[in-house]
């Protein structure tokens, strides 16, 4: 993550397109590959660095301490091009829990645009800190996010 990632939104009850956090971003030269484009990478490290935010920013410290979130699987898809210079406005929501795995949305777009630049669903996996297993999605963990599983 490049410093500290500002969130809007109501972080609680992030549950859709309509109710999610969202933060922005603009599109830098580093960020932009050999077709002129920001390079298909960049998305999944946006779609990662609003995903830790929302918890680190959510979560009680005591969690944020005890628990990881290791990605299982990134789905993504491509609809538009974002160039050197573009805002996008990245939303996330959550998902589906179940076990130690927790679904989280992310839709990257210009504001303003009807379709999505790129969009990722991506499973999470809930993991102890010390023992490094598995650790089942309980309230502790859903209560701060503001839903329930």
């Amino acid at each position: 993550m490049k410093g500290k990632i500002e969130l809007s939104g109501d972080l609680t009850g992030a549950q859709s397109y309509e109710t999610a956090v969202m933060m922005t971003r603009v599109a830098d030269e580093a960020d932009i590959d050999e077709l002129g484009h920001v390079n298909n990478a960049v998305y999944l490290i946006w779609a990662q660095d609003i995903a830790v935010a929302h918890w680190r920013t959510v979560a009680p410290e005591t969690l944020v301490r005890d628990f990881v979130w290791v990605a299982l699987r990134h789905e993504i898809d491509y609809r538009d091009q974002v160039l050197n210079g573009e805002t996008v406005e990245i939303r996330t929501w959550l998902g589906r829990a179940a076990g130690p795995r927790f679904e989280r949305h992310v839709d990257i777009r210009k504001p303003g645009a009807v379709r999505f630049s790129a969009k990722v669903l991506t499973d999470w996996c809930l993991i102890d800190a010390n023992s490094r297993r598995p650790k089942r999605v309980g309230n502790d963990v859903l209560k701060p996010f503001g839903v329930t599983g």
